[in-house]
């Protein structure tokens, strides 16, 4: 049950990181996103979420992360656009 929770809260955590991550918007592809949601909800729950119910503080430093990673990840895998 733990793993269905990490895949739906990452995907959700992924969108919301990289709508507020600054400038990657449309460079990462949707995959690399919904990993980099994944990514900040393992971090972020096994850092912070030991306590019973919602644990907000836990939710909100999976976005922080997944913005952080979808950031590294759009300077890493870089589309570049000729203007």
């Amino acid at each position: 049950m733990f793993w269905l929770f990490v895949i739906v809260m990452g995907i959700i955590v992924g969108l919301l990181g990289k709508w507020v991550a600054p400038g990657g918007k449309d460079n990462t592809p949707l995959w690399l996103t919904v990993v980099c949601g994944i990514a900040g909800v393992v971090i972020g729950y096994g850092l912070f979420g030991h306590t019973s119910g919602v644990d907000w503080i836990a939710f909100i430093i999976s976005i922080i992360l997944a913005a952080v990673f979808v950031v590294v990840a759009t300077t890493v895998t870089g589309r570049r656009t000729r203007a």
